[in-house]
């Protein structure tokens, strides 16, 4: 199904054009998206652009809106049924002259805006063949619109990169600059022409993260400057290529050192407690701080970026989520993130809340302290995993049996303590149990405040036992654990 629109002459445009309504109907495949842009800002964008071809309320529950346009041909696009509750409104250009009030004509409207699914399927396989043309010839051109028209509306700037420059900074993607890789594709290490050093992370045709997720990274970490934030410095998308350009981190990531036997000794317990400090503060900048409130939805220590001095930088916020007017929690359908770090009601509901990285940050806790893997944990007296490891430890007053053997010369009692219980409170089942990040740096940071007791952890049931105990078969999105999608149809 397809809307063509009449070509408008500039003298068109200048002369008036109106925008009419279509009601309860399957949009098409967005072009351009701006979470931060209200419905009356979106239609005067729209209005002032003539290759604007609509515009629509983008509105996902919870209180998230947003602005979404249309600049080619309308495909793929149909009036919902009464026999069904989904479907949304969409504006589509017209000129004044047939700008409308009356049902028949309206009627009409809706008749040139799709064509009818009994016109067989050489006029389908044509148009989806049209399509996906499109889409390969003018993906590029499409990044790069969000991102101009993101830092014009929000005082943000990302450079764009020609992909020769990124390509000669790191000696063609060479493999001797390969410094990474993951299921997203190879990161290397670059050198800009005055000497910058760089990490470029060049997402491969196979990725899991797709072009929305691409956008999604460049539009979020643009506007986001903390010192536990990794620094986004640019971006290139040019045909195929989807390129996101870092500030180098020299120490690669957190699970480097803390699940390797050697490297694991370079963490005194006063680094590894500085690293949970940094790693609080820079969520609690996310959900707090920023003028962004933002819920990472993929926390975890592969997304814990160290610099030369091993201090915490959060990264990869291609599956981040805005959160606005207050929401306290969305429900979708779409189910991303890496199990072992997922919180129970994201996972099982796909219910998303600033809970849910409080939940992960849990989890963090207890693997920085432990140096174990949550996913994969194995002991001989139970089938728990490391969360339920830590509980049961806590409720039998040896909470300090979870302790990496490698920091008994360097810890200190109380806040290893401490910092247990403030992951167990963090892991918590509920997520009103949980704490808010601002409470969670206080905890952390302040010796003399007496903790709550924690209640049963999230996921507090026996696995099934298995004699597989390799954790080195979990992959992830980034490359350490089982990243999962679970999608359901509208």
């Amino acid at each position: 199904m397809k809307c063509v629109k009449k070509s408008p002459t500039e003298s068109d445009c200048r002369n008036g054009e109106g925008f009419q309504k279509l009601a309860r109907m399957k949009l098409p495949d967005i072009n351009w998206l701006n979470q931060s842009m209200n419905i009356k800002e979106c239609y005067a964008e729209c209005l002032k652009n003539c290759s604007c071809r609509a515009y629509a309320d983008l509105n996902e529950g919870g209180g998230i809106s947003g602005c979404m346009m249309w600049f080619t041909n309308l495909i793929d696009m149909k009036e919902c049924s009464d026999r069904f509750t989904w479907g949304q409104d969409i504006f589509i250009r017209v000129p004044a002259s047939e700008l409308v009030n009356d049902s028949s004509k309206k009627k009409r409207i809706k008749i040139i805006a799709s064509v009818s699914t009994t016109s067989g399927i050489l006029i389908f396989g044509l148009a989806f063949w049209k399509v996906w043309k499109k889409r390969k010839n003018k993906g590029d051109e499409e990044v790069q619109t969000l991102i101009v028209l993101q830092s014009k509306k929000e005082d943000t700037e990302v450079p764009l990169f020609p992909l020769a420059t990124v390509a000669t900074a790191t000696n063609n993607f060479s493999k001797a600059n390969m410094i990474g890789e993951g299921g997203f594709g190879p990161v290397y290490k670059g050198n800009l022409s005055d000497g910058q050093e760089i990490a470029v992370k060049r997402l491969s045709k196979q990725s899991g993260q797709g072009l929305e997720e691409f956008k999604n990274e460049v539009a979020i970490i643009g506007k986001l400057q903390h010192r536990n934030l990794v620094a986004l410095i640019g971006s290139c998308a040019e045909g195929d290529e989807r390129i996101l350009i870092y500030e180098y981190m020299p120490n690669k990531s957190l699970d480097y050192f803390i699940f390797d036997r050697e490297r694991r000794k370079l963490l005194s317990w006063k680094k590894r407690f500085e690293i949970i400090i940094g790693i609080a503060r820079g969520l609690l900048y996310l959900h707090q701080d920023s003028k962004l409130q933002i819920v990472h939805r993929d926390l975890k220590t592969s997304n814990i970026l160290l610099d030369s001095e091993l201090n915490p930088k959060i990264s990869d916020f291609g599956l981040a989520r805005i959160f606005k007017n207050d929401a306290k929690e969305v429900n979708t359908k779409r189910v991303v993130g890496t199990y072992g770090y997922m919180s129970p009601e994201y996972a099982t509901d796909g219910t998303i809340s600033l809970k849910s990285d409080v939940f992960s940050l849990g989890v963090l806790l207890l693997e920085i302290i432990s140096g174990r893997r949550n996913r994969g944990f194995h002991h001989l007296d139970h089938h728990h995993n490391l969360i339920g490891h830590a509980w049961l430890l806590w409720n039998d007053g040896r909470a300090l049996e979870l302790m990496d053997r490698y920091l008994e010369d360097s810890f200190i009692e109380s806040q290893v303590k401490r910092c247990i219980q403030v992951g167990l409170l963090c892991a918590q089942k509920f997520p009103e149990s949980r704490p808010d990040i601002s409470s969670v740096v206080f905890m952390l940071a302040n010796e003399d405040v007496v903790l709550p007791r924690p209640r049963e952890p999230g996921f507090f049931t026996e696995r099934g036992f298995s004699t597989d105990t390799s954790s080195s078969k979990d992959k992830s999105l980034t490359g350490n654990y089982l990243s999962v999608t679970i999608e359901e149809g509208r």
